[in-house]
């Protein structure tokens, strides 16, 4: 019913990403989102090893016989991290899709992702970055607006703007986010040129998100009079 471009390039049942979100974003919740029809993505910079990251992947893959992508955190970080490590470990265990996001990805990073035959989605803020990996290679972008919750970034464009603006400019599959949490987002989305929406916090209320109860019940109660920018 929701067949789009997005689906079709993941192999997907529903045109859905589970946004990464760190430490929540283990291999457990990963393969719930993927089994779920939806794509999970396992953030890679929660592990401090190479041996630690491989035994996530490994659990993923016996979770799930889904389609699910590998997080690039491409922020800085008080942790030295070298993605390269990271994608050694993607390629040894055969996996098909990659996400990054944050800076404008390393060219190096990129020709590897080709040369492994992996899927690469870029996730950015906005159009000029959404442009820059179009040209770079990449097979699909996310835009996420000011909404979004994690790094929004500093141009401050709202989800109802960017979303028709990237759909307009890009060529490439889109999937939109920030703030979408029900079915009237994710309809809205999609009319405005997405052909898939990414959601973070929406699915922390779900059975298989690994925090408290309380904090589910908390979000679960909240209103919209609740949401507090608290870093940039």
């Amino acid at each position: 019913m929701f067949q789009t471009r997005v689906t079709d390039l993941l192999g997907i049942k529903y045109p859905i990403v589970g946004g990464t979100m760190m430490w929540i974003s283990n291999a457990d919740f990963t393969a719930a989102i993927s089994n779920a029809g939806g794509l999970g993505v396992l953030a890679s910079a929660m592990y401090p090893s190479r041996e630690v990251f491989v035994e996530a992947i490994d659990r993923v893959k016996a979770l799930t016989d889904k389609p699910f992508a590998v997080n690039i955190n491409l922020f800085p970080s008080m942790r030295t991290v070298d993605n390269n490590d990271y994608v050694d470990v993607l390629v040894e265990k055969g996996v098909k899709i990659v996400e990054t996001s944050g800076h404008s990805a390393p060219e190096e990073l990129c020709t590897r992702f080709k040369d492994a035959g992996m899927t690469w989605i870029h996730k950015c803020v906005g159009i000029r970055y959404a442009l820059k990996v179009q040209d770079m290679g990449a097979d699909a972008v996310t835009v996420v607006g000011y909404e979004n919750g994690g790094a929004t970034g500093k141009l401050d464009i709202g989800t109802i703007v960017l979303v028709p603006r990237a759909a307009e400019s890009i060529r490439l599959p889109l999937i939109g986010g920030g703030g979408v949490s029900d079915g009237r987002g994710f309809l809205a989305l999609l009319s405005l040129g997405a052909e898939g929406v990414i959601m973070g916090t929406r699915l922390l209320a779900t059975r298989e998100a690994p925090i408290h109860e309380n904090l589910k019940q908390a979000l679960l109660q909240a209103t919209e009079l609740d949401t507090k920018l608290i870093s940039v």
